[in-house]
């Protein structure tokens, strides 16, 4: 335990006592964080953990002395470096933000603004609070992007969010967060959007930033084996109140409540492996790249077979998101033919009919990006109703009801607003706007990587079912190879835009393997809370090629 020299132990850098916050939805004000408490020194690595709904942002930004909008904080204390920052007027709490306390929020697409470059938002925290100079940040951001992995950390920076990868947005926003060195930061599910071999990067320069400057951390997670790396204590939440906590160690090994067991398992979602006959989707020998750049996708063809899911899989920049945006015709290929049922599809958007677009449906990984805030429940799934099948009235009202009913929601939610749903709720409407089309394919684009474990299986049953009594196909795009090995009967395997190795997944992860499917397979963590500095470690004595 650190201590001062002289009375001993030293004052924790951060307090919470009494916590509590209360929620609106619907006009209706509900505690959704109930009496929380929590002790933090320097250096040191807490891990919060809990399903959706168990009130680990709004927690961790409480640290920040911050209601999100539709919360209030109304009891308790954030007592930081002696301070209690929900005594200080406002203006004295954004003096903390940014300079002692920084937040890295999970959705970087959300957080950056799109209208400025990468190394302007880095330098501008720096620069206000005169932590440094611009040129001096300027120097700073550099240093650091090439610490994170970043591609050409000299010029990465004068690329806009749009222009970046979103593992290589993320990576950016956790730069920007350490910009002031601050005594406290706030991790809100950076590594979400992260492949697995970029994880390692992330959670490396974290640990070893942290361990640099002496650095507080809060960790928030749905991932068990991430946290195992990096946090001293873990604290277990579920619907705002703590279930469990302990040192990381002794948890792992032994927890006493069933819940934190039930976090620690391991998904026992498995599919079966009879295998579809009839072609749905064939893609062939696809070449792509996007203007002014070199080629992104080289030589793809993929098979997807009627009524069964295939997994792409590969790290941040393969090319899996781009191979998306070409089936869907957002990128028109420069060689090569894609065919829904033997049919060869235009190649870009304008050219297909309606029916064609309809045939073809997307899920996106982010779903507070990709639904409209400002639309209804009924709104957002009933426009595809409209537009695709001429269903209005009470016909429209009716199978929006039943679309709920489908992706296990009802029809309280009718009315809500997106800002009014969890983050597992928020799929399912995303879900269900897909199959409002009566699709033969949906393109799932990293759809649990932003939910909990727990949530992220409901919705992986979800999506079998739907598969079982609808006979949708999915191409599935992740980076999640428990989620490959859940819900895949194929498996893809990329590399800088081309495919290292495909088939039925028992092949692709029975030895030997490829050597790029070998380094994947590698880079999941695991619930060993040594693991990743073993990794390190052994990369260390790796001869380079």
């Amino acid at each position: 335990m650190t201590t001062n020299g002289n009375s001993g132990p030293a004052e924790p850098l951060l307090q919470i006592r009494g916590l509590r916050i209360e929620g609106q939805s619907q006009e209706i004000w509900q505690e959704i964080v109930k009496g929380i408490d929590l002790t933090l020194q320097r250096g040191e690595i807490l891990g919060l953990i809990g399903e959706s709904g168990a009130g680990k942002s709004t927690i961790g930004l409480a640290a920040l002395a911050f209601a999100r909008g539709g919360c209030r904080i109304t009891g308790g204390e954030v007592i930081f470096d002696g301070e209690d920052l929900l005594k200080l007027p406002e203006r004295r709490r954004r003096a903390y933000r940014g300079k002692r306390i920084a937040y890295v929020a999970q959705s970087a697409a959300a957080a950056f603004n799109p209208a400025h470059r990468l190394i302007d938002q880095y330098i501008e925290t720096a620069v206000t609070h005169g932590v440094m100079s611009e040129k001096q940040a300027r120097q700073e951001a550099v240093e650091l992007y090439r610490q994170l992995q970043l591609p050409d950390p000299e010029t990465f920076g004068q690329r806009y969010p749009h222009q970046v990868s979103g593992g290589q947005l993320q990576r950016a926003m956790v730069a920007t967060a350490m910009a002031c060195k601050p005594d406290l930061l706030v991790f809100d599910e950076p590594t979400t959007a992260l492949d697995v071999t970029t994880q390692i990067e992330v959670l490396a320069a974290i640990k070893d930033t942290v361990r640099k400057y002496d650095t507080a951390a809060i960790y928030i997670t749905h991932d068990l084996a991430v946290v195992a790396q990096l946090a001293d204590r873990i604290m277990v939440l579920r619907y705002g109140e703590l279930v469990e906590e302990g040192n990381t160690r002794e948890l792992l090994e032994n927890p006493r409540k069933s819940y934190t067991r039930k976090l620690l398992a391991v998904r026992g979602l498995r599919k079966d492996e009879e295998r579809g006959e009839t072609s749905l989707l064939t893609i062939s020998n696809i070449s792509a790249a996007y203007a002014r750049s070199a080629m992104v996708l080289r030589d793809v063809s993929i098979r997807v077979p009627e009524g069964r899911t295939v997994a792409v899989v590969g790290e941040s920049g393969s090319g899996k998101s781009t191979l998306a945006r070409v089936i869907t015709g957002l990128l028109p290929p420069l060689e090569g033919s894609i065919s829904l049922r033997d049919q060869v599809l235009p190649a870009t958007l304008s050219a297909r009919n309606k029916d064609t677009l309809r045939r073809v449906q997307m899920i996106y990984q982010l779903p507070d990006t990709a639904l409209n805030p400002r639309q209804r429940v009924r709104d957002i799934i009933g426009r595809p109703l409209q537009f695709y099948l001429g269903l209005t009235g009470r016909k429209r009202r009716e199978r929006v009801k039943e679309l709920l009913e489908m992706t296990e929601l009802d029809e309280r939610y009718l009315d809500r607003y997106p800002a009014e749903l969890s983050g597992g709720q928020k799929q399912r409407v995303c879900i269900a706007r897909a199959l409002a089309a009566e699709p033969d394919l949906i393109i799932c684009d990293e759809v649990t990587s932003a939910l909990d474990q727990l949530v992220a299986e409901h919705v992986l049953r979800l999506l079998l079912r739907l598969q079982r009594e609808l006979k949708v196909s999915y191409l599935f795009i992740t980076h999640d190879l428990a989620t490959v090995n859940a819900i895949a009967d194929d498996v893809v395997v990329m590399c800088e835009g081309r495919i290292v190795e495909q088939g039925p997944k028992t092949e692709v992860f029975t030895p030997p393997h490829e050597d790029y499917t070998q380094i994947l397979l590698d880079s999941v963590p695991e619930m060993d809370p040594d693991w990743l500095d073993r990794v390190l470690e052994e990369r260390k004595t790796v001869p380079a090629a």
